[in-house]
């Protein structure tokens, strides 16, 4: 209902901030959270301008994406950890569509005069930022409208494995993108399937083309980098703040790059200019829409999961809780107004992140105070790193990577903990490293779930026994204290019962229970045909017999010359041998007989007969017991599966009962018409222990069937 504290309701769980900062401890967490943010903001500084390297944009894009969303989910997110802005992952997948429908390829340039060829790169660029915000800004639709829906439990369908195979190959996508910066040489831009491969054999053709001024930038870079990084990790506890050797970098190479101007002398390529001030909004390019909406999803989708998972991880280890909704509403909101701001889409750093929390960090103020960094590099220092060399920022990318590259220690892992885990692991990393980030996302996912599908089609039937003197019930290969119950057979399921197994669980039943169901039903047909032929010769028998009985009484016989035929006949009123032109005889005790009744013979109604009467052997089972404890769900190839095995076990005086269901699959079975005259509720039992003892103590006593219509003839 509408009201005021409906409202103010929806307004708090919209705008978190309204609810901790009120709550704000300032004087146990201020302090912490000003340091933290001043550690994060001089990893945005040089992390920002690596990434936006890595999607194929201009340098400031990276510094406009680690402010403006960065803001907004200061306001909208729950999360008081986490470090929201540009990673390795997402930018690779920008790069990938920037690469695919804005290629350098489609703005060459020839030089009349020279006849020399060059990209104009200006142009280039200002497309690319046009893809990308209009890119940014379908990714926060689709996120805010799956948080607005309360879609935020898609992310368990992208498992763990699936995201660390995922990531583990965009990693490797990353540092081979990376690898043309490291060497100084410059490739052909390929996308779509196979693009990576084709990337890497291109690079390895330039290798004897190698820039040796680039090559040695990036080495040392990379080995200076490590090497603090290494002192950070070790000495953590010592010092209070790690050192900022990303920032530092960039300053020191900026300023050697100058002095000794090595774009000029040695042809190393430098970052160029970056302009000072903030950009006026300005709406996205609708014409891309229609390329780039399946690239949109997924890259909504993959920086929804790896932030959703760093933020429980950090919720649970300091006591708090991460609303999965009003995630993806943040996330959706600080992409969707970005996109107006030539932001690229953001996701949750683990470097960060980590950083974050070593330092003090308890909220999102750390953010807040991150964000005047950039502000201020963003209005004042920006123009200063014209000079920074392009392989300096590579470094910085694959030695963040360094983490990512761990995760092929999941391999043998996942070998010795869980094979399916395994598969999904490797068919995720091979599908996206042959085709690409988008495609191999969807094949990751696809072959996930079938992975389910599978599992429950191979899913374990056992036949339980009841362990001595207990209500416990177990399998009876795998307990040696679990007992059979004479007479009775308890079969059961790991997996629930639906389309895809309905006929696997019905053939390993009939298995299971030691009986040939099948065959025993075809004998039973076979001797009935039998006995229906039988019938059949002796009701023409019948008819012959009877003429001759009637004419023996006109002629005055009072001996009639035959035998009576003991057949069912209904009950006449008095006077009725009159009606309808009747024959009556006398009988020998003074009654009468109705011999057309006997010579218009029709099948009546009676019990069915016993396999015994039709010389057959009983099964050595009264009663099945289904137990249906692991059964959630219904379906209608189910429904119809179960009435086929109540029908075929009551071919064979078999009764089937069903324990454990759940209300909800009962209510389906009602749905689904499986309830009828032959199949009640009262084969339903609320435990197994229940339908054991019911059947142990009426073995006698069948539950009402209904009649069946047969011949039965007696000479």
């Amino acid at each position: 209902m509408c009201s005021g504290s409906t409202a103010k309701s929806l307004l708090y769980r919209l705008l978190p901030i309204l609810t901790w900062l009120p709550r704000y401890p300032v004087k146990e967490w201020l302090l912490k959270d000003i340091i933290s943010g001043f550690s994060v903001g001089i990893m945005h500084l040089p992390q920002g301008l690596a990434y936006a390297l890595l999607a194929g944009l201009p340098p400031v894009t990276g510094l406009y994406s680690s402010f403006y969303p960065v803001l907004l989910y200061f306001f909208f997110g729950t999360s008081r950890h986490i470090s929201v802005g540009p990673f390795a992952v997402i930018s690779v997948m920008i790069g990938s569509v920037t690469d695919s429908l804005e290629p350098s390829s489609k703005y060459l340039v020839t030089n009349n005069v020279t006849n020399e060829t060059t990209i104009n790169s200006d142009e280039r660029d200002a497309a690319r930022v046009q893809l990308v915000a209009a890119l940014t800004f379908l990714v926060g639709i689709f996120q805010i409208a799956l948080g607005l829906l309360q879609f935020g439990f898609v992310a368990i369908y992208l498992s763990e494995p699936l995201v660390r195979g995922y990531t583990t190959a965009a990693s490797v996508q990353v540092l081979i993108s990376q690898l043309k910066y490291i060497l100084g040489v410059d490739v052909k831009e390929y996308a779509g399937p196979l693009s990576m491969i084709y990337t890497f054999l291109e690079i390895c053709k330039r290798v004897p083309k190698t820039n040796i001024g680039t090559l040695v930038t990036s080495l040392v870079a990379m080995v200076c980098i490590l090497l603090v990084k290494m002192l950070n990790d070790r000495f953590a506890k010592r010092i209070p703040l790690p050192i900022p050797v990303e920032l530092l970098t960039i300053i020191i190479s900026t300023g050697i790059s100058y002095g000794a101007k090595l774009n000029a002398n040695f042809g190393v390529s430098v970052v160029g200019d970056i302009p000072s001030g903030m950009r006026p909004p300005e709406a996205p390019n609708i014409d891309y829409f229609g390329q780039i909406v399946g690239n949109a999803f997924a890259i909504a989708m993959v920086s929804y999961v790896i932030c959703i998972s760093l933020g429980k991880i950090f919720a649970l280890r300091h006591g708090y809780t991460v609303d999965s909704n009003q995630e993806l509403i943040a996330l959706g909101l600080s992409n969707f107004v970005g996109a107006f701001f030539q932001c690229f889409s953001i996701s949750c750093s683990m470097s960060r992140t980590l950083v974050q929390e070593s330092t003090g960090g308890n909220s999102q103020v750390a953010a807040l105070v991150s964000c005047i960094i950039i502000l201020v590099t963003i209005l004042k220092i920006g123009e200063l790193f014209y000079e920074l060399p392009k392989a300096i920022l590579a470094a910085i990318i694959l030695v963040n990577l360094k983490g990512m590259f761990r995760q092929f220690k999941d391999i043998p892992e996942l070998w010795r903990s869980n094979f399916v885990d395994l598969l999904i692991w490797l068919v995720t990393f091979i599908a996206t490293i042959v085709l690409n980030l988008d495609m191999g996302l969807g094949v990751a996912v696809a072959f996930s779930l079938l992975t389910v599908i599978f599992r429950t089609q191979m899913a374990q039937y056992s036949i339980l026994g009841q362990v001595a003197k207990t209500g416990i019930y177990k399998d009876v290969a795998e307990y040696d204290k679990a007992e059979l119950i004479p007479g009775v057979t308890i079969f059961q399921s790991s997996a629930t019962v639906y389309f895809a197994n309905a006929e696997l669980y019905a053939g390993a039943l009939k298995k299971k229970c030691g009986i040939d169901v099948d065959n025993l039903i075809k004998r039973k047909k076979k001797a009935l045909k039998k006995a229906e032929k039988k019938a059949k010769k002796e009701i023409k028998k019948n008819k012959k017999i009877a003429p001759e009985a009637i004419n023996g009484y006109d002629a005055g016989n009072n001996n009639l010359g035959f035998v009576d035929i003991d057949m069912e006949t209904k009950s006449q009123e008095p006077g009725d041998d009159q009606k309808g032109g009747n024959i009556v005889v006398p009988e020998h005790n003074g009654g009468v007989k109705d011999l057309k009744h006997q010579i218009n013979i029709h099948p009546q109604p009676c019990c069915k007969p016993t396999l015994e009467s039709l010389g057959l052997e009983k099964p050595p089972l009264h009663s099945l017991i289904l137990d249906f404890t692991s059964v959630n769900f219904v379906d209608t190839v189910c429904i119809k599966t179960l009435k086929n095995i109540f029908r075929d076990f009551r071919e064979i005086e078999v009764n089937v009962y069903l324990a454990g269901c759940h209300v909800s699959v009962i209510t389906q079975m009602e749905r689904g018409n499986f309830f009828s005259e032959t199949i009640t509720k009262h084969h339903l039992f609320a435990s197994v222990n229940d339908a054991v003892t019911y059947v142990t103590r009426n073995q006698g006593e069948n539950l009402p069937q209904t009649a069946t219509v047969m011949t039965n003839t007696k000479m």
